[in-house]
C-alpha cells in the first residue's frame, strides 16, 4: 500500500507525540517527527512502541529561521512526497519577567510558535502542491485562550491576545521590542498573540492558496490537555490546579491520547476535508462526542489583520 507522508512539529511529548502515534498506527501514513531533541524523540517513540518503519526523525528548531530552512532542504533530500503538515510545536514561558530572544533576534514565543511555522508552511507549500495525492491538508493547532467565543475563552484572563496595529512588527520586532503591538512585554500575552497569529495564518493560507492548489487548510482545538508539558514552565500550583479546574469546572479536559487521536482525524478522515474552518470538540464533551466547526474570535476572522500579519511576517522571515 502506498503511504502518505505527514510532517508533525513538536513530537517529543504531548499532543504532537500522540498525533504521531495515532497516524503511524494507520497503515497508509508515514510520520516525519520534527523536533529539537532527537535523543528524547527516539526514547519517546520507543516508549510508545511506534513501529520503526512508520516514522522518521528530523531535526527542527522553530526558533531559528536557519534551522527551518535546513529542515526543508533535508526533507526534500528524502525524495518523499508531502501530503500533510501539522503545525503543533509551541513554547509557553509565562513566568518570564524579561523577554528571551531567538537566534534571529525575535521574542522567543512569537519566533517559535508563529514566525518559524509561518516560514515552514510557506517553504513546504510547493512540496505539498506537487504531490499527486487528491487529498492534502495543512492543519494548525489552536488554543482556547485566544478565542473568547468558546466557553473556555470567555473565562477572564489577564492580558488577552491583542495584536494592536502591529507596530512592533512594523518596527522590525528586534530588542528592545518584544511584543507584536509594540507595547510592554507580557510573557503570557506573547504566547496568546502568537497563537492568534497561527489562526490568521490558517485563514490567509486558505484565502490565498486553497482554490489554486486544492490543499485543505484548517485548524483545531482538540480540547484542553491541561497536564501537557506545554505548562512545565508555569507555577507549580497552577500545574496542580489547572487540570482539576478543566476537569471539574469547564469540563474541557481531554487526555493527551485523545487529543492525538483527534489531530489524526483532522489530518486523515474524509469528514474533515473542509478548508478554512476551525474544528473543535468544545467543553463539557465526553469521549466520542462529535466534532463541530467552532466560531472564532473577531480578531481571528479579520481579513485585514490577516493580510497585514502576512505581509509583515513575510518581511521578518526574509521572504520579501
Amino acid at each position: 500500500m502506498a503511504q502518505s507522508t505527514v510532517i508533525i512539529t513538536g513530537t517529543t511529548s504531548g499532543v504532537g507525540l500522540q498525533a504521531a502515534r495515532a497516524l503511524a498506527a494507520r497503515p497508509d501514513w508515514h510520520v516525519i517527527m520534527a523536533c529539537r531533541d532527537l535523543t528524547k524523540m527516539a526514547k519517546a517513540a520507543q516508549d510508545l512502541q511506534i513501529p520503526a518503519d512508520k516514522y522518521t526523525m528530523m531535526q527542527l528548531d522553530l526558533a531559528s529561521l536557519a534551522s527551518v530552512r535546513q529542515f526543508v532542504a533535508d526533507f526534500r533530500a528524502t525524495g518523499r512526497s508531502l501530503e500533510a503538515l501539522v503545525v503543533n510545536a509551541a513554547v509557553y514561558l509565562p513566568l518570564l519577567k524579561e523577554p528571551m530572544y531567538s537566534p534571529d533576534g525575535y521574542e522567543i514565543s512569537v519566533a517559535t510558535n508563529h514566525l518559524g511555522h509561518f516560514l515552514l508552511c510557506n517553504l513546504l507549500l510547493p512540496e505539498m502542491d506537487k504531490s499527486p495525492a487528491a487529498d492534502k491538508r495543512l492543519v494548525i493547532l489552536g488554543t482556547v485562550t485566544a478565542n473568547p467565543k468558546e466557553l473556555g475563552g470567555k473565562i477572564p484572563i489577564p492580558a488577552p491576545p491583542d495584536l494592536g496595529d502591529f507596530s512592533g512588527f512594523e518596527q522590525g520586532f528586534k530588542a528592545p521590542i518584544a511584543m507584536i503591538d509594540g507595547k510592554k512585554f507580557k510573557a503570557g500575552k506573547a504566547y496568546k498573540d502568537s497563537k492568534l497569529c497561527n489562526m490568521l495564518t490558517m485563514r490567509e493560507l486558505h484565502r490565498r492558496y486553497h482554490e489554486s492548489t486544492g490543499i485543505t487548510f484548517n485548524a483545531l482545538y482538540p480540547g484542553c490537555v491541561a497536564n501537557t508539558a506545554l505548562f512545565r514552565n508555569s507555577y507549580p500550583l497552577f500545574q496542580k490546579i489547572f487540570p482539576w479546574f478543566q476537569k471539574n469546572i469547564t469540563k474541557g479536559y481531554v487526555t493527551e491520547e485523545l487529543s492525538g487521536d483527534r489531530v489524526a482525524m483532522v489530518v486523515a478522515d474524509p469528514a474533515f476535508k473542509v478548508s478554512g474552518v476551525y474544528w473543535s470538540w468544545g467543553n463539557r464533551q465526553k469521549d466520542g462526542r462529535e466534532s463541530f466547526q467552532q466560531e472564532v474570535s473577531n480578531d481571528a476572522s479579520d481579513d485585514g489583520k490577516a493580510l497585514k500579519m502576512w505581509d509583515l511576517s513575510a518581511k521578518l522571515v526574509g521572504m520579501s
